[in-house]
This record gives C-alpha cells, sequence and structure tokens, in this order.
C-alpha cells in the first residue's frame, strides 16, 4: 500500500504516515525492546488506546530523526551505563556516550512529538 506507515494489528487502523502516527493523539510510547545484535531492529512499543493494544516498531523507521553523535562503542554492564536498555518500560534519556545512546534520543524526540487532538476527535467519532 502507497503512503502506508503501520496498520494496527488488532483494529486494522492505518497511518499513512510516520508523521501522522506519531501526532495521533491515541498513541502513546511506553517502552523499547533493545536488539543488541541489531540496534535498528530494535523495538518501540506503543500502546493504541482506541482499542487497548501494544504495537511495536522498529527503531530503524525513526533512525532519520536523531541528529546527535553516534557512538562506535557499546557501554552496556560498565560502570557508565544505568542499564535503560535491559528494563523495557525505561524511557529516560541515557548520560552514557554509547552505541545505543541514539535510540536513547529517539525516544525523547518521541516522547516530545506534538499531538494533534483533531486526529483523536476524528478517530473516535
Amino acid at each position: 500500500m502507497k503512503g502506508h506507515f503501520k496498520t494496527c494489528p488488532f483494529c486494522s487502523k492505518p497511518w499513512t504516515s510516520r508523521e501522522m502516527f506519531l501526532e495521533d493523539a491515541d498513541i502513546e510510547l511506553v517502552g523499547y525492546q533493545v536488539d543488541f545484535e541489531d540496534l535498528s531492529l530494535g523495538l518501540f512499543l506503543f500502546n493504541h488506546h482506541t482499542c487497548k493494544t501494544t504495537l511495536a516498531v522498529h527503531a530503524r523507521l525513526f533512525k532519520d530523526l536523531h541528529t546527535g553523535p553516534v557512538y562506535l562503542e557499546r557501554k552496556t554492564g560498565q560502570t557508565e551505563c544505568p542499564g535503560y536498555c535491559l528494563r523495557t518500560p525505561e524511557l529516560a534519556p541515557c548520560p552514557a556516550e554509547c552505541e545505543c545512546a541514539w535510540v536513547r534520543s529517539l525516544l525523547q524526540i518521541i516522547r516530545e512529538w506534538p499531538k494533534s487532538i483533531m486526529m483523536s476527535r476524528v478517530a473516535n467519532r
């Protein structure tokens, strides 16, 4: 389908673009499931409040939103690592200069994305 970003696996609501998905007031970021083999395949978890289901979206679909530094070394398990990536519901930014930092940055960008009140009202009619 041209112009397709994500479809809810429960209620089949489609979002034609990433922006429409992120702007939807019925979508809430609730977690991140890391994939240490390929960070771009980690999953951002969103609750769809309309039908009470959780959707997963690969981190790679948001990677272009990150404009900060990308580090080459992973700090997981080291003293400067707070272990956020190991706790799925943890959405806080990470202070470590770590390979995983770009994902933690994306979580902040997504959390702060402006929501459209109109999208919620149209969807609930």
